[in-house]
């Protein structure tokens, strides 16, 4: 192997994502291929211990401790994927371990609860299964150290999870494991080898591998001479709890940079009017070390869309027409469209609930019954081709495009949700009203479309749509409309009135457009932030890949390369 290397880049590569599992699955493999600890040739061959097992297997069958084993094919060095170090030698798993699957018995989970419910703790027993303990139960059909194989239920194709593991004392195990009973050899070095072992060749079925038990008595295994298994389950152990405590570093640093990355937020969401212009700067500035995962760029998303609504983006510009003569066009805008016949005569609004937060002096409380058209309807001729926009096609991001489909709009007209170019809709079934669903609507084939009946959908007037739509996809926006949600389980949808009538941040139409400005430049930092890292992530994942494939590959293949 060529530690020295793997050393020089631990730095680098210590943060890809899977870095810990991959170093797990780095030292078993080392061990099970003799690379871990180095070979004493004073230690009893292989070959001669392989002749001491035979000899206690027969010994245990004539006693009637074990049962006789059919004839199974017999497995060659050819079996093997890598070669083995002098001194060892190969066997299948039946050869050096007794299969104990005639034992099982399983038992549902209503037949153990009934048999243990007047039962105390002492006499309870561990019923176990295919990847770990099930529960408890109230006999045993095992006393002693056994191996368990997962038979079905075991994640066989993914390398890093575990297939095989090691019970002792008095058990029961059901028929998702098969029970085996090492003879003269370790039985932590076979788990060892069983749980790095490639299985693709041997597991049955799609939806549930399985691996019978004839494959599973005939899986090659590498077997080293007694004492040097003993060392490599004592390196194992020591390098595992090394890997422990880079782990719990490594878990330690994320929590400090997401305490780091929480309180940076918090000042900005909770901002201090005297402080606040120099926390954005560090927020900022520090951005990039203090957001090492995608999750945190989110929670900076989020602050960005919070901000914006609270009049924090931004600076306000006294010579910004008021928000306040803004509505006054609006509001003579909407009489002059109901004097055309345009739209219907709004319903009365509401007054204001209980205003959530401070906003600043030229903006105005309003809501969107009072800025737009509600529950717009289109007239078109049915040949015109327009757009249709399902679910699907409705992004959770902000600054993500929808999409449509073309549709005759004769084809749409009738139950579905009309909107048309400008428009702002949201989705308002759970879960799409949580996960952020909403959009302007643009590009629409025809200037007009329909989609799920699903939306709430407002015609802005005198309004940029972009800033609607960052309002409803505002944490505070979210989060108050949640527990306002009505219907069963499943089909919780919120209420017009909420989307109507909620109280909304309404800026001047000049600082509307640089706030919508500000929030584009700042996601789109953002998004340099993410590809970043899952550019630095995979570079760091490939680094980490070669490096273990170098420190696996055999000695020979290691000179060829170097000498090429």
């Amino acid at each position: 192997m060529n530690p020295e290397r793997l050393l020089a880049h631990y730095e680098t590569i210590a943060d890809a994502p899977d870095a810990i599992p991959r170093l797990r699955r780095f030292v078993l493999d080392l061990a099970v291929r003799g690379k871990l600890v180095p070979q004493d040739p004073n230690d009893e061959p292989a070959s001669e211990l392989l002749k001491r097992i035979a000899a206690e297997k027969a010994r245990l069958v004539k006693a009637g401790e074990i049962k006789r084993e059919k004839s199974v094919a017999r497995t060659s060095a050819d079996d093997l994927s890598f070669d083995l170090p002098a001194g060892w030698s190969f066997a299948s798993l039946s050869e050096v371990a007794a299969c104990l699957d005639h034992r099982r018995i399983p038992v549902n989970s209503t037949e153990r609860e009934a048999r243990i419910a007047s039962k105390s703790r002492e006499e309870l027993f561990p019923y176990y299964g295919a990847t770990q303990q099930q529960g408890w139960i109230d006999d045993y059909l095992f006393d002693g150290e056994f191996i368990l194989l997962g038979e079905d239920g075991v994640p066989f194709g993914d390398p890093f999870r575990t297939k095989a593991y090691l019970i002792s004392g008095k058990s029961w195990v059901n028929n998702h494991a098969h029970v085996f009973q090492a003879i003269l050899t370790s039985p932590q070095f076979l788990v060892h080898y069983l749980n790095v072992f490639d299985y693709s060749g041997r597991v049955v079925g799609t939806t549930r591998a399985k691996l019978n038990q004839a494959q599973a008595v005939t899986i090659p295994c590498p077997i080293p001479p007694l004492a040097e298994q003993h060392r490599i389950v004592a390196k194992v152990d020591e390098l595992m709890a090394l890997i422990d405590r880079l782990e719990a570093a490594r878990a330690e640093r994320e929590a400090t940079r997401d305490r780091l990355t929480a309180a940076s937020l918090a000042r900005l969401n909770a901002p201090d009017p005297e402080t606040f212009r120099d926390d954005a700067r560090f927020a900022l500035d520090a951005l990039p070390a203090l957001t090492a995962r995608a999750d945190q760029i989110k929670q900076f998303r989020q602050t960005i869309l919070n901000l914006a609504v609270r009049g924090k983006l931004v600076p306000q510009d006294p010579n910004d027409e008021p928000a306040s003569e803004l509505l006054k066009r609006i509001a003579a805008e909407k009489a002059r469209l109901v004097k055309d016949g345009k739209i219907r005569t709004p319903r009365a609004i509401p007054a204001l609930p209980e205003l959530p937060y401070p906003i600043p002096a030229n903006w105005r409380w309003s809501q969107l019954a009072e800025i737009g058209v509600l529950s717009p309807r289109n007239e078109a001729p049915d040949a015109l081709e327009a757009s249709f926009v399902p679910m699907s096609l409705i992004p959770a991001e902000y600054g993500v495009a929808n999409h449509h489909e073309v549709r005759r709009w004769g084809e749409i007209k009738k139950g579905y949700t009309h909107l048309a170019e400008g428009d702002v809709g949201l989705a308002k079934i759970t879960p799409c009203f949580e996960n952020g669903k909403s959009a302007v609507f643009r590009n629409l084939t025809g200037g007009i479309g329909a989609g799920t009946t699903e939306l709430h959908v407002v015609r802005p007037l005198f309004v940029d749509q972009d800033y609607i739509l960052l309002f409803l996809k505002s944490p505070h926006f979210i989060e108050t409309g949640i527990p306002k949600m009505t219907g069963t389980a499943g089909q919780k949808r919120v209420p017009f009135e909420y989307f109507a009538y909620s109280p909304f941040p309404l800026p001047p139409l000049a600082e509307q457009r640089r706030i919508v400005a500000k929030v584009d430049e700042l996601m789109a930092l953002c998004d340099r932030l993410e590809t970043s890292l899952a550019t630095a992530d995979d570079t760091r994942r490939r680094l980490l890949e070669a490096l273990l494939a170098e420190a696996l590959a055999p000695a020979e293949d290691r000179e060829l390369e170097a000498a090429e």
